[in-house]
């Protein structure tokens, strides 16, 4: 089995990639911002913990309630000590919460591709996990366009967005390799199939 981390900046079109390695290469997928909402649930770690931090406050209805998103936001997102607390507690849970399902995984021995998504997933260490991390790249202009046209955003929320997030040349350094997704499917799809042969030629993969 390959554990494959997938990563790369807003808007770079890290989905379609996603949907490619699942639907045509049969990949396990885990997000890991999708997960961190799902462990957010009532009596789940990161539920837990956050409450016990930020208090019944940041609850919708009363305790043991869901976790409210936008009253959580409207406090971490405008106080980056807060910010940093929060991830602090949970991308340590979500990453442990991803080791585990690696390992029952390779001890089920049915599943050969298994693929991780996350914003951070070099800043969280996650090449220690995998076998390979790939980047998405976009040019920054077209990531902007495509932010505004899919997400409604506007030009000054989708620079905000890239000045929070590291550079091109950081997410290089650290990737092995980089899918160019700047052109239509076919192009980032043909770019995907020659390094998914190049690690069966390997025996990565077998």
């Amino acid at each position: 089995m390959i554990v494959l981390g997938i990563t790369g900046g807003v808007g770079s079109g890290k989905s379609k990639v996603l949907y490619d390695l699942k639907e045509n290469y049969n990949a396990y997928i885990v997000e890991a911002d999708k997960l961190a909402h799902e462990l957010m649930l009532p009596g789940k770690t990161i539920y837990n913990q956050v409450v016990k931090v930020f208090g019944d406050e940041i609850l919708s209805d009363g305790p043991a309630s869901n976790i409210d998103r936008k009253k959580l936001g409207d406090i971490v997102f405008n106080d980056r000590e807060k910010l940093s607390l929060l991830d602090s507690i949970s991308h340590p849970l979500v990453k442990e919460n991803i080791v585990n399902q690696i390992k029952i995984a390779k001890e089920e021995g049915n599943i050969k591709l298994f693929v991780i998504e996350a914003a951070l997933l070099i800043q969280d260490g996650y090449s220690e996990i995998c076998d390979e991390i790939w980047y998405i790249w976009v040019e920054k202009e077209e990531r902007i366009k495509r932010l505004m046209a899919s997400r409604g955003y506007t030009r000054e929320k989708c620079i905000s967005m890239m000045k929070s997030q590291a550079d091109d040349e950081y997410y290089k350094k650290y990737a092995n390799f980089t899918i160019n997704n700047q052109f239509d499917y076919t192009n980032s799809s043909n770019q995907l199939k020659a390094r998914l042969n190049k690690l069966l030629d390997s025996g990565i993969m077998s």
